[in-house]
């Protein structure tokens, strides 16, 4: 395995799996003089503008009416 010159690595898929490492997961690296090791990441990381959108706007539906009547709206005569 080749560490890139962006310092990148690719982590193979079955040591990803086995390990629980999904996309966008956090992880921080610890080095104890010999090895690198990569951990689960401790503090929460910042949310993103998107997850704050989404969060601010979670339970804030007010309309009355049924899917089946927004889909009828939706698709006209």
């Amino acid at each position: 395995m080749r560490i890139t010159s962006k310092g990148q690595v690719t982590i193979p898929a079955s040591i990803r799996a086995q390990a629980g490492l999904l996309p966008n997961s956090e992880v921080d690296f610890e080095f104890d003089g010999r090895f690198v090791r990569i951990v689960p990441a401790t503090a929460p990381r910042k949310q993103s503008r998107g997850a704050k959108l989404v969060a601010h706007l979670r339970g804030r539906g007010d309309v009355a009416m049924s899917a089946d009547a927004i889909m009828a709206l939706t698709r006209g005569d």
